[in-house]
């Protein structure tokens, strides 16, 4: 029970401080950075509604290059969709939240969400291999990718054994998956993780310089 009041407390509670505090400085630090001056007069005036365009325009692969990335793309909403599904849809987690932030929605049976995890992990390990065999991908990525790989499927990995147990006590098995979750709190504002809500700041900003200019978005 040591481990698990550890992972339950100080692990957690680091790892939920290390996300805010993380987040709200990596924002910031946009936020704050100095505007370059642009004296070219603007042909049309940029706001939110040309940010939610592009935003909304760049979630979809543009028709020239869709064949060619078909499958890394639905790999990748695969992916991201089972994330969700497993964060916010599964009851514990739920519960969770619901200590957090006091707020609580229906969630789905506990038969889909192990569904949705042995696909989401599955999908993660096809997506780990491309990046270690496509010519291109395998040089460009770095500690960073391979690390944010690790500690994006360490919670789901270890979610999935526990139902199964293989002999370890459910206590310790617990007290794993929530340690990995603390790890991937502490590191995801920090590595390339953080484009789970840096994403919206740099395609709003596009959307807006791109409207600013007149282009086609």
């Amino acid at each position: 029970m040591e481990l698990l009041d550890f992972a339950r407390g100080p692990a957690l509670q680091f790892g939920l401080y290390a996300f805010v505090i993380g987040t709200v400085w990596r924002l910031l630090g946009i936020l704050l950075l100095a505007a370059k001056p642009d004296h070219s007069a603007p042909r049309k005036r940029g706001g939110i509604l040309a940010a939610l365009k592009v935003i909304s325009s760049r979630s979809v692969t543009a028709r020239e290059f869709r064949q060619d990335t078909l499958y890394a793309s639905v790999l990748g909403y695969v992916l991201h969709i089972g994330l969700f599904v497993i964060v916010f849809l599964f009851v514990p987690h739920i519960l969770f939240f619901k200590g957090l932030i006091g707020l609580e929605w229906p969630g789905l049976p506990n038969n889909v969400i192990y569904f949705v995890g042995v696909i989401t992990a599955g999908v993660g390990v096809a997506l780990l291999l491309r990046r270690m065999t496509h010519p291109v991908l395998k040089l460009i990525s770095n500690f960073d990718d391979y690390f944010s790989w690790v500690v994006t499927m360490a919670p789901i990995i270890t979610g999935l054994i526990i139902p199964i147990r293989f002999g370890i006590r459910y206590e310790t098995l617990l007290a794993i998956h929530i340690l990995s979750i603390a790890v991937l709190l502490t590191w995801l504002p920090f590595g390339k993780l953080a484009h789970a809500f840096l994403v919206f700041f740099s395609r709003g900003t596009t959307g807006m310089v791109l409207e600013r200019r007149g282009a086609k978005t």
